[in-house]
């Protein structure tokens, strides 16, 4: 028996006069790279409009739209939402003492940032610096905030290094700011102590320059040529 299937004239000649079916088309390849890259961009379309709305949004689209994708994408909101709240889990300055250093800074887990501030009671600036850390908490919750009185913390740590911030990763030093001259005294203001903290990398600030100004560059640059025609005096008085 014939295949009605095959391309012959005698099965064109039956399709024309309406025996046979007509034929289907057929799929190229180009016709299912096509149809692939259609299937794509309608679903990146779809994961762009709604990867933007919150639960609720979601919910009230469930007539409107696929169940299974609504139900992935709500589940994808939740996983983000526990994410942001397992990273946004500190937000206020813990005290510590010697022997909650190794498990509060050293094993403070993946991914986290740890700021100690050393300090003493009657510093002026140590005060000061324990009110800014206090907004600097809540207003980046996902940093581990800290603050030991520094005998405490450390045997007989000297009171000329007060205050002492250090910046850890993951258990590691990255940074550490000691003595007031480091902050530039008791006239600290909170925005330059939060410019001077992201610089480490602890957190992206929302302040857009040193708050200092290009005062601190000039002084610094002032001090270098101090230095440089020091040593050429020297440099002068040592030829004689």
């Amino acid at each position: 028996m014939q295949d009605p299937n095959e391309d012959t004239e005698w099965n064109d000649i039956l399709r024309k006069k309406g025996i046979l079916p007509p034929k289907e088309p057929e799929v190229t390849e180009e016709a299912l790279a096509e149809m692939l890259e259609q299937t794509i961009q309608e679903k990146q379309s779809s994961e762009a409009r709604l990867g933007k709305l919150s639960l609720d949004e979601l919910d009230e689209l469930e007539d409107d739209e696929d169940e299974a994708i609504l139900l992935e994408f709500r589940r994808r909101r939740i996983e983000e939402l526990k994410a942001q709240a397992e990273a946004n889990k500190f937000g206020e300055v813990l005290e510590i003492n010697a022997q909650d250093y190794v498990e509060k800074v050293n094993n403070a887990g993946s991914g986290i940032w740890v700021i100690l501030h050393l300090y003493k009671q009657g510093i002026p600036l140590c005060a000061l610096i324990n009110q800014c850390l206090s907004k600097l908490a809540v207003k980046y919750p996902q940093l581990k905030v800290l603050k030991s009185i520094s005998t405490t913390c450390i045997p007989n740590y000297p009171d000329r290094n007060l205050p002492t911030i250090f910046v850890y990763y993951e258990g590691q030093m990255k940074r550490q700011f000691i003595g007031s001259g480091e902050f530039g005294g008791d006239k600290l203001k909170y925005d330059t102590l939060e410019w001077m903290l992201s610089r480490t990398g602890a957190f992206k600030t929302d302040i857009e320059r040193d708050p200092r100004g290009p005062k601190i560059k000039d002084v610094m640059m002032s001090s270098l040529r101090r230095t440089a025609d020091s040593d050429e005096d020297e440099s002068d008085e040592n030829d004689w």
